[in-house]
């Protein structure tokens, strides 16, 4: 089946990639990567719909699960831990994995992906509900493992969304919403982490990013739910402050202080003129969105 698949075949512009000098193939691997974006805008449509899967998740007290296999589950891994400190969610509200483990994260597991079974136990490990939305992820669509994982999300009930870079997946025909970006043959023949891999990590940014606008971690373009955890997101979160407000930094520095360093409440309490425990309240009943509090 591997010779049907667009993810499998050779790139008849690269044939002599090996006789090519080093400009001549960065060039090349930038054109090729230049056509990811315009194939994922010819699914726009299907990712809005996943992501409004994802926003009612959350809603209703569910959560993101990314799962696959390889370099399909590392960028699930890669997208769900970078949401606490950039949004300040808890650590279990986007999960992402992998098959074989943490261990396979940085070092293959072999056999790992084609187990379909472990696909169902590992989301029967975190007691998956039907409030969750599980995206499935594998270039090829075929990966057992993403199989296994999508069925039993079915079979519970809850939504799912799948991810792949060929048309007319299996992993496709098991989703509720079926993502495919068909980013055409690799530079090297047969490596996924590439254009396929590059498609994959834009419509993670995607998912994650817009849901978390969708559920209020965003005032204007700021970062207003960043969890200040080092020096950097300390004076990150200043900035913020100034930048949501207009004020100066000596004042975005007392407010971010008396806030208990909520960067949302801090905001809150100088637009609205407020104490910080009026600002929690407000940012409560206006469900975390700075917008409807004002």
């Amino acid at each position: 089946m591997l010779e049907q698949l667009t993810t499998e075949k050779r790139n008849p512009n690269t044939m002599d990639i090996d006789q090519m000098s080093i400009k001549e193939i960065l060039q090349i691997m930038n054109k090729e990567d230049q056509s990811v974006p315009i194939a994922i805008n010819k699914e726009i449509d299907k990712i809005e719909s996943a992501i409004q899967m994802v926003i009612d998740s959350f809603r209703r007290g569910g959560r993101l699960i990314y799962i696959g296999a390889g370099t399909s589950g590392r960028l699930g891994v890669l997208d769900a831990a970078e949401c606490p400190p950039t949004f300040g969610t808890d650590p279990a509200m986007v999960q992402g994995i992998i098959a074989g483990g943490k261990e396979a994260f940085t070092r293959a597991v072999e056999g790992a992906e084609d187990n379909e079974q472990m696909g169902g136990d590992d989301l029967k490990a975190i007691r998956l509900t039907n409030l969750d939305t599980v995206v499935g992820i594998a270039a090829s669509g075929r990966t057992p493992y993403v199989i296994g994982a999508l069925k039993y999300a079915k079979s519970i009930g809850a939504k799912t969304v799948s991810i792949s870079n060929n048309k007319n997946s299996i992993i496709g025909t098991l989703a509720d919403v079926a993502i495919e970006v068909e980013t055409g043959p690799e530079v090297l023949t047969g490596s996924t982490r590439l254009k396929a891999g590059t498609a994959q990590k834009l419509i993670l940014n995607m998912i994650s990013t817009v849901s978390m606008i969708g559920i209020g971690k965003v005032y204007k373009n700021l970062m207003v739910d960043v969890r200040p955890t080092n020096h950097k997101l300390i004076e990150r979160s200043k900035r913020i402050i100034m930048e949501a407000t207009g004020v100066d930094y000596e004042t975005a520095e007392k407010f971010f202080e008396e806030a208990k360093r909520n960067v949302k409440a801090a905001i809150t309490m100088i637009l609205l003129n407020c104490s910080y425990d009026e600002a929690v309240e407000k940012l409560k009943k206006a469900k975390g969105f700075i917008r409807k509090t004002l």
